[in-house]
């Protein structure tokens, strides 16, 4: 019988890294339903922002957070891997001491299984040193490895020192492993398609949560060339919208929380049943919330109403992917946007009353191939059709349909060490966009930004 499970979110190692409304999500759902099951859960976050930190590796103190919730993450300085070594920029640990890692492991009992969660493929070396850190702390103690990292580089993933590395959704892997491991069965397992059977995550675990994930759906219908979704979704699932409601006004009133993010990868498909529902209700119920998407909004759904009802509702961060303003690469990366809808957007948006620095438009940087005149030109197009251009590095992701054409064009050896698919070291540069290239690109949108706002 299985009693005691701890669950650990990771470190992150990077050049660079920053906190917008980031939340294990997945992990402290399943922390929900072990708990539905009779088993305790303690839950570690390595990147908790307001752990009470006061050990002396910390080279900078837990910094200032803003009221929203985002901001930015303690970091220490750390040694590079050797796959990195050329690269001249700092490379640190982002998030609690490895110290403060032991205090909190040690103030709780004894697990019988402890399971970590993974993000980016590139940040795999902090899942390595927690694993090892487990390994030393709980020996014989069964350690399982999920998360997105392992669903993308399962044969990497083995390397990790985990004793199971379980791809895909832990609400079907999970339990037959239970069963395996301590001949116990959950009775509670949620219907994987139908995402309302699903109890709320465990946020009440979370230190200090100033802020709340929402997610209203799993998965994509689109199949965009660049974008994971329909690896790690097998299909596109949305929740009950006036459901959704109910858990914003139970977090709301149970925590205080005020502040709520969508890490949706398609929020406003099907708006008429998901979310233009969902928008009514929170304005009906009164409830005085602020909404941030910063994973990127589809500009195709936006119409009148359903912007009025953004603005209205309390919808304070909107990013919307629009890519690139070329149209035939609009067109082979998926379709799922052109011109003249981002046009009609803007002018919907804008007659709701929102600013044009308060619409954010990612534009993909660094794909295979690409050339920095068509960053260059989708840069200005935004800027001259009154949004703010947003720079998003491409990073190259195994599986997607892009990914063949990464592993060609790359200088790096991406399809053997995912280190090199950190976006920040654009892994697909070439003498059409060349890193210097980059840099003079993410100069002009700071100019036109700073131009706009004198």
């Amino acid at each position: 019988m299985v009693k005691n499970v701890l669950l650990l979110n990771p470190w992150i190692y990077d050049f660079s890294a920053y906190d917008f409304w980031n939340k294990p999500v997945g992990l402290l759902s399943l922390a929900s339903v072990l708990r539905s099951n009779g088993i305790s859960v303690h839950f570690i976050d390595c990147l908790d922002p307001y752990h009470p930190d006061s050990n002396d590796d910390i080279s900078e103190r837990m910094p200032g957070r803003k009221e929203s919730g985002e901001g930015k993450y303690a970091k220490t300085q750390i040694l590079k891997p050797p796959a990195l070594k050329d690269f001249q920029r700092k490379y640190n640990r982002y998030g609690i001491s490895p110290t403060a890692l032991l205090n909190a492991m040690a103030s709780i009992p004894r697990p019988d299984l402890v399971m970590v969660t993974s993000m980016m493929t590139y940040w795999y070396p902090a899942v390595f040193d927690l694993i090892s850190c487990v390994r030393e702390i709980y020996p014989g103690i069964p350690i399982i490895l999920g998360g997105n990292y392992v669903s993308l580089c399962p044969d990497h993933a083995s390397l990790s020192g985990a004793d199971y590395c379980l791809k895909g959704a832990a609400e079907l892997s999970v339990p037959p492993l239970l069963k395996y491991l301590f001949d116990h069965d959950l009775e509670f397992i949620p219907d994987i398609n139908n995402l309302d059977s699903y109890p709320y995550p465990a946020f009440d675990l979370v230190n200090h949560p100033v802020h709340v994930p929402i997610m209203t759906s799993q998965g994509c219908p689109y199949r965009c060339t660049y974008c994971a979704s329909h690896i790690l979704n097998t299909c596109f699932r949305q929740r009950d919208p006036i459901r959704v409601v109910d858990e914003i006004e139970y977090w709301h009133r149970r925590l205080g929380v005020y502040h709520f993010s969508f890490y949706d990868d398609a929020f406003l498909i099907n708006p008429n049943q998901v979310a233009i529902p969902f928008l009514k209700e929170i304005i009906r119920r009164h409830l005085s919330v602020h909404f941030h998407c910063p994973n990127g909004l589809h500009l195709r759904e936006v119409t009148p109403e359903l912007s009025l009802l953004m603005f209205k509702a309390g919808f304070k961060t909107i990013r919307f992917g629009f890519e690139t303003s070329e149209m035939n690469r609009q067109i082979i990366t998926g379709g799922k946007v052109d011109n003249k809808d981002f046009m009609e957007a803007l002018l919907h948006l804008k007659r709701a009353g929102y600013h044009d620095t308060d619409i954010g438009i990612y534009l993909l940087c660094g794909l295979p191939g690409q050339h920095a005149e068509e960053v260059r030109d989708s840069i200005h197009f935004v800027h001259a059709c009154g949004a703010r251009p947003i720079i998003a590095e491409y990073s190259p992701i195994p599986g997607t349909p892009l990914w063949k054409d990464a592993v060609k064009f790359s200088p790096f050896p991406i399809a053997d060490e995912p280190l090199f698919h950190n976006n920040s070291l654009l892994p697909c540069r070439s003498s059409y966009l060349t890193y210097e290239m980059y840099q003079s690109l993410k100069a002009l949108v700071k100019k036109l930004l700073q131009d706009h706002s004198t």
